[in-house]
């Protein structure tokens, strides 16, 4: 019989996710405030200050809570549990908290003007194209769950940083691209539910090779003992299930919300060309 032991209950007290998190709301609350001195409540509203703040506290808690310990030391899936709230749930909420005017202020003048004219606004155009966006995305998500990046992250504190990086900028992306907070449109509605499905049947993909294979990751299958007296393989079926959960949760409402806005969109449309509606053209 496996023994049942104890979760870790240990915090972090690791200086640069706590710094970076106090950067991104010090940034977020001098943009609020000049955008309401600007417009009032119109635009500056107090609930898309609070998914901002909840996406950047998301994020931190996964990376300074007693669930980093668990995930490195105990289970497979309090580590994908930490990579869904760094990756997903994190940067979707960031996202939303930065729709509309409030993301052109996030930074300040003399710093907008700098990236307005630099070289880092040609980086940024680029890494916002849909194909880049998700391409990167993707990578992340299939290049870190191979088996020896995966034990590679957890042995090594610097790559173990590289991989969390990864899936917080991809994440943002690929948010960035669904949601479209500053309305860029470069992506049409019902491409941008297509994009959310790709999305979902990516991660679906990678949960069902989880599911269906033996334990992949020689750092979790060698641990001794692990809470609940779960088996290595139980482990690693919960990971795929908590993250194919997660996916559909977020993934699947933003498709059908994004659907029936471009339904909404093409029935004027439609009715404009007799109608016989013309889909549009494919956008780069």
């Amino acid at each position: 019989m496996v023994a049942a032991v104890g979760l870790e209950t240990s915090w972090s007290l690791d200086a640069a996710p706590l710094a970076l998190a106090a950067i991104a709301c010090l940034l977020y609350a001098q943009a609020f405030v000049r955008l309401r001195g600007r417009t009032g409540a119109t635009h500056a509203r107090a609930g898309r200050a609070a998914l901002f703040g909840a996406g950047i506290a998301m994020s931190a808690l996964a990376l300074v809570s007693p669930l980093d310990a668990i995930g490195e030391e105990q289970l497979l899936s309090a580590h994908m549990l930490q990579h869904l709230l760094l990756g997903d749930l994190g940067p979707l909420l960031i996202v939303l908290g930065v729709r509309g005017p409030v993301g052109v202020f996030l930074l300040p003048p003399p710093v907008l003007r700098l990236v307005g004219h630099g070289p880092l606004r040609q980086v940024l155009s680029a890494l916002l194209r849909p194909r880049v966006s998700f391409a990167l995305w993707l990578a992340a998500l299939a290049g870190w769950h191979v088996p020896a990046a995966y034990d590679a992250a957890v042995s090594h504190p610097a790559l173990h940083a590289a991989e969390h990086a990864c899936f917080a900028i991809g994440g943002v992306l690929a948010w960035t691209e669904v949601i479209d907070p500053a309305r860029r449109a470069r992506l049409s509605g019902g491409r941008r539910a297509l994009f959310a499905f790709a999305m979902l049947v990516a991660s679906s993909v990678l949960s069902e090779i989880l599911v269906a294979l033996h334990p992949l990751y020689p750092h979790y299958a060698g641990l001794p003992d692990r809470p609940f007296g779960w088996s290595a393989g139980q482990d690693q079926t919960r990971a795929a299930l908590l993250m194919m959960t997660e996916q559909i949760a977020t993934l699947a409402p933003a498709m059908a919300l994004l659907l029936r806005v471009h339904g909404a969109h093409a029935r004027p449309r439609a009715q404009g060309y007799g109608g016989a509606y013309e889909p549009e053209a494919p956008a780069d």
